[in-house]
């Protein structure tokens, strides 16, 4: 197993997770910029998910530069499969 990285969780947080979880059924993985009540998703979870690999920017939006879109990515696909179904509601 390869050292792991000062600041890196081996898996996502049960809000972390939730929003990841969001993109397995999005095309490209696309994932949200609100949440299920049209909330912004915190900049913290973003920011997180990108840091551990989770989730990576696919492209800037000229109309929002400060918005990060993102899409899962296959690191982010491992974690959430090797998660147990009742970390999710932890």
């Amino acid at each position: 197993m390869p050292p792991r990285l000062p600041g890196r969780r081996r898996s996502p947080t049960p809000r972390q997770a939730a929003w990841l979880r969001r993109g397995l059924h999005q095309p490209g993985g696309k994932l949200p910029l609100f949440d299920d009540r049209g909330q912004r998703v915190q900049a913290t979870i973003v920011t997180a998910c990108l840091h551990n690999g989770w989730a990576e920017r696919w492209f800037n939006n000229p109309l929002k530069p400060d918005w990060l879109v993102c899409r899962l990515t296959e690191r982010g696909r491992d974690a959430l499969a090797r998660q147990a179904p009742d970390e999710d509601t932890a």
